[in-house]
């Protein structure tokens, strides 16, 4: 599986400094072998974790940057081993661990893309087993944390069920659907998603601002002929594009369009482009949904070109070198990271029942619940 270009490297500094000095407004530190690291010397007064400039017990910063003078002075400097004292111009002391002084580049991403050939080795789990086994749930959450997706298999079939599991990782987001919804037919639905058409790969509630960056569905019935949940990592389609026609990917992230939702009580609306980038130039967001996306406002001489990106991308969400599907059964349940992997699934009719609840969630507290079970 591809993975997003992390190549930056950080360069280790665990050694005795072979020397340390002050030149102008830098902390110089030069290591055995001849390498050299240096630090302005107001990032190493703000970043002093002395109790006085730290709580010792929750790490929270006591120091005030604005505070701070301009530049601020080192009276003294000296390696102690390998960390490295500095005694200021006001008599404040600080002393860094070698590893303050490492050249840092932007952190390895936890992304990696992936298309159909991820058919064949899913990331799943038995529900049992993320209830009972931390070691499970963790390798499970660090699954959607880098794939975008998980699939939990043998939930109890029952209503609510999505609620609970939820709070294995974090808290409920509560939207104008409620606490959680059903997906199923019904007479004169509010949204496609309850009839029994297909429905293409999307991205829900874009017309919020922010929209829920989870969700999750969870199977209760499921006899009716078809249905299956079809799924498209948005990153691994949106970085083809970038190859295949920079100028396309790059009228896709900016050029806002509008998402809107409206029924009898509800009425929402948000502006922003399909491909949402960071600041590093990645892709931090995807907002795709043809049902919910209003008539693009362009400026005249971008509407040509950027119907051709639109479309592109949209041809590309449907090849199936980049779907995959599956069927769930009574019990099971799946998340997306709503940000990035896109969710479907195909028609369904005739005799037969399919039921699925949903909910929503935060991906801040799956991340907290990960970091804490990786500790």
């Amino acid at each position: 599986m591809a993975r997003l270009d992390t190549s930056n490297t950080l360069l280790a500094a665990t050694e005795t400094p072979e020397s340390v000095g002050v030149e102008s407004s830098e902390l110089v530190v030069r290591w055995p072998g001849g390498e050299e690291l240096r630090r302005r010397t107001i990032w190493l007064r703000d970043n002093c974790s002395c109790p006085g400039c730290a709580h010792p017990g929750t790490g929270e910063r006591l120091l005030d940057t604005a505070q701070l003078p301009g530049r601020p002075a080192a009276e003294s400097v000296r390696a102690d081993g390998a960390e490295i004292e500095v005694v200021w111009s006001d008599g404040h002391v600080s002393r860094y661990s070698a590893d303050v002084f490492q050249r840092r580049g932007r952190p390895p991403s936890r992304r990696t893309l992936w298309g159909s050939e991820l058919a064949d080795r899913l990331p799943e789990a038995r529900h049992e087993d993320l209830v009972t086994r931390d070691s499970t749930l963790r390798e499970w959450l660090s699954a959607v944390d880098e794939l975008g997706f998980a699939i939990a298999r043998g939930a109890p079939a029952s209503e609510g069920e999505v609620l609970r599991f939820v709070e294995l990782f974090g808290h409920v987001k509560e939207t104008n659907y409620g606490r959680l919804f059903d997906v199923r037919s019904v007479v004169n639905p509010n949204n496609l998603a309850y009839t029994g058409l297909a429905l293409g790969p999307h991205t829900d509630n874009p017309y919020r601002d922010p929209p829920p960056t989870l969700q999750l569905l969870h199977c209760i019935s499921s006899s009716a002929a078809g249905g299956e949940s079809t799924l498209v990592d948005g990153l691994a389609v949106a970085e083809a594009l970038r190859a295949r026609s920079p100028e396309g990917f790059e009228l896709l992230t900016r050029h806002p369009v509008t998402f809107r939702f409206r029924d009898a009580a509800t009425e929402l609306e948000a502006e922003a482009p399909v491909l949402e980038l960071d600041l590093h130039g990645d892709v931090r967001w995807i907002r795709y949904s043809t049902r919910a996306v209003r008539a693009f406002d362009l400026p005249e001489d971008a509407v040509e070109p950027y119907y051709d990106a639109y479309r592109a991308f949209g041809r590309m969400l449907a090849d199936p070198a980049f779907q995959i599907s599956f069927k769930l059964d009574p019990g099971d349940l799946f998340i997306v990271d709503n940000r990035r992997v896109l969710h479907g699934r195909t028609g369904y009719e005739g005799e037969g029942t399919r039921h699925l609840q949903g909910a929503y969630a935060d991906v801040d507290g799956l991340r907290s619940r990960l970091a804490v079970l990786s500790r």
